[in-house]
């Protein structure tokens, strides 16, 4: 019974930060109309304030989160946004949403940490913590649908400028409130993640960069910021991508972003079921060969619509095409990446290991979307959309290879020795 009060409560702490954090993409559309001279390329820098701010916090507290506690960590995160959001709607500079964002990312990092440290000890398999990782990031992707359709709720249709939208976050913050509260109740065994103390932090965050240069280690950092890269590349200018290249109003850019994550959250919860059963390499490639497909086949399509589109916008759901519905369905496949990776790695090492590389996945994941976002947004702005969004091949290629790679090194420490002791030995570790 304590387990299921724990795994609801890291459920909705997932839920809370899922509208946060994933709302950058409506927020840069909602920007550029409440601030007209802000230009896309100047825009495109909420996601680095955002994936800034949770690099810097997973870097500086991630050799000793489990000092802090996995609980104690989630419970100053998410009062701390509660904070912020209950703030956020009396603020009215381009500067205050980049803060709000920076606020979301820090406390986020804080929350994901905990989270990922915290799935290991409430599950007692590695099958089961591979499929409870995929739930959990399911439940993530049912956050970001509801973000789609909650903010076009606090739009003025008439004024998309109207900075009313900013009245969303009251709501947020209530939610954020009442996660604290759940938290608060729900009791966690933490004993099992306890390091061996060390003297100060210096020497913590030594072992923090003598843990990365473990070769498991480091190539499964190349595929988070390779994944990460790929997903933020597409998803924090999906509703700009529908507004300016689909024309379709702005309302309805937004809704129909909401494709790209049901499809995500229908894709990890899906993983959840198949990769009990199927290996994860050979599913992974087969989804990012799936990704490839849909890129390939749908930005020729959208430009001819585009070339042969003579209207002055779309603003009714009818009138929407075809296509406008297909390629957010990238989602299905690109979604049981990340949560399979991450679970690859932290079933393979030492509880007391699954702090610290949380705080790594955390750390390079923020680097790869930052830099996902601002390559997107210039390309935007230059090139124009299709080019923008062709730009996902460079990631998903090199995913592939990557994970083919992983997938080695993987099974070649498991020949050897325990995975576990593999890493423990090479980083001094327990």
């Amino acid at each position: 019974m304590q387990n299921w009060k724990i795994k609801l409560s890291l459920f909705l702490n997932y839920f809370v930060f899922a509208i946060l954090l994933n709302s950058v993409g409506t927020v840069i559309l909602l920007v550029q109309k409440s601030f007209p001279g802000i230009t896309k390329g100047e825009v495109a820098f909420l996601e680095p304030f955002k994936d800034g701010s949770i690099a810097v916090v997973s870097f500086l507290v991630t050799s000793f989160i489990t000092r802090i506690g996995y609980k104690k960590a989630m419970l100053i995160a998410l009062g701390f946004v509660t904070a912020v959001c209950m703030i956020m709607p009396f603020s009215n500079t381009f500067f205050s949403v980049e803060l709000l964002f920076a606020a979301v990312g820090s406390s986020f990092a804080l929350i994901k940490m905990s989270v990922y440290g915290s799935i290991g000890l409430i599950t007692k398999d590695d099958k089961e913590h591979i499929s409870f990782m995929n739930f959990v990031e399911s439940f993530f992707g049912v956050g970001i649908v509801l973000s789609y359709f909650l903010f076009p709720l606090f739009v003025n249709k008439d004024n998309p400028g109207d900075p009313v939208w900013r009245n969303v976050y009251f709501l947020l913050g209530g939610i954020s409130l009442v996660a604290f509260l759940l938290l608060l109740l729900s009791p966690l065994d933490e004993s099992a993640s306890k390091f061996e103390k060390t003297e100060n932090m210096f020497e913590d965050i030594g072992k923090t960069f003598k843990f990365i240069f473990n070769p498991l280690v480091a190539i499964f950092i190349c595929c988070a910021f390779c994944y990460v890269l790929l997903e933020q590349s597409i998803m924090s200018w999906l509703p700009t991508f529908n507004n300016n290249v689909l024309k379709l109003n702005e309302v309805l850019s937004i809704r129909m972003a909401s494709i790209l994550a049901a499809s995500m959250a229908l894709g990890r919860f899906l993983a959840g079921v198949t990769l009990k059963r199927l290996k994860w390499v050979v599913v992974l490639s087969v989804c990012l060969l799936l990704a490839g497909a849909v890129v390939m086949f749908t930005m020729p399509v959208i430009k001819q619509f585009i070339d042969g589109y003579k209207g002055s916008g779309i603003s009714q759901l009818k009138d929407v095409p075809l296509i406008a519905f297909v390629f957010p369905l990238i989602g299905l496949v690109i979604a049981p990446i990340y949560p399979a990776i991450n679970s690859v790695i932290l079933s393979s090492l030492p509880k007391p290991a699954h702090g610290l590389m949380a705080g790594i996945i955390i750390f390079f994941s923020a680097i790869g979307g930052s830099t996902g976002s601002l390559i997107t947004g210039n390309i935007f702005q230059r090139y124009g959309g299709e080019t923008a969004m062709y730009f996902s091949m460079v990631p998903i290629v090199l995913l592939i290879i990557f994970l083919i790679i992983f997938s080695r090194l993987q099974k070649k420490a498991a020949a050897n020795t325990n995975i576990s002791e593999v890493v423990t030995a090479h980083d001094g570790i327990a």
